[in-house]
């Protein structure tokens, strides 16, 4: 095939598929799936407004009823403000699901540091799984770019592909894992520990998944790994 050929080729998938053809570097495309996972900045504040009008409502009234209320009507204005904008209300619905079951936990017990467990088990989940991918040396970021190729395990075939998503996989998992080795002993300590562990999930909430990001930004800025698109040959 010649080169004319060939870019005429590629021009087609272009065509076909803007959103693949838009990275063409492991890199590129690490850096925005990443970015849409996590909703940018919006997004991360959204994941965070419902955590501060339940812990702050508490803090100050030591009513869990009306704590629950503020957070899940927090949840549910932001909600209603995306539907309004006619703006993707993925990660709104996300934290009022978050914050539901946050507060189904609260409730049940009376107790509100229980509102927290929920919170640190999914952590907990999230970093085993990541960590799990690494040893068996499928590294969940590379599934990252099986979106971007449309092939789903292509990657693999590149050592240095699967080294740099394990160590991108690695920076994704540090805050889980962190979150869950403070808040839990906080959790496990006598009394009532919602006005800690309240303050804790904040700042150990999307200021700390922005520090991972800048770091796996940082690590990815070094590098131009090619993409090699999957497709018939």
């Amino acid at each position: 095939m010649s080169e004319v050929e060939a870019n005429q080729g590629h021009g087609a998938n272009t065509e076909a598929d803007p959103d693949r053809a838009a990275h063409d570097t492991v890199e590129a495309a690490v850096r925005a799936q990443l970015n849409k996972a996590l909703g940018g900045v919006r997004g991360m504040v959204e994941a965070a407004v419902p955590t501060i009008g339940f812990t702050g409502t508490y803090v100050a009234t030591k009513d869990i009823k009306l704590a629950v209320g503020t957070g899940v009507g927090a949840a549910v204005l932001l909600l209603v403000i995306r539907i309004a904008q006619r703006s993707n209300p993925q990660f709104v619905l996300n934290s009022l699901v978050g914050i539901a079951v946050a507060a189904f936990f609260a409730l049940r017990s009376g107790k509100a540091e229980d509102a927290f467990l929920p919170g640190i088990l999914l952590n907990a989940g999230y970093a085993a799984a990541m960590l799990f991918s690494i040893v068996v040396r499928w590294p969940l970021v590379g599934f990252i770019i099986g979106t971007v190729t449309g092939d789903p395990t292509a990657w693999r075939r590149d050592p240095g592909i699967v080294r740099l998503c394990s160590r991108l996989t690695w920076l994704l998992m540090l805050p889980c894992a962190v979150r869950v080795a403070v808040q839990y002993p906080i959790y496990l300590a006598d009394g009532d520990q919602s006005g800690l562990l309240g303050p804790a999930k904040i700042v150990m909430g999307w200021p700390l998944q922005v520090a991972a990001l800048a770091a796996m930004v940082w690590l990815l800025a070094r590098g131009r790994t090619p993409i090699e698109r999957g497709g018939p040959a």
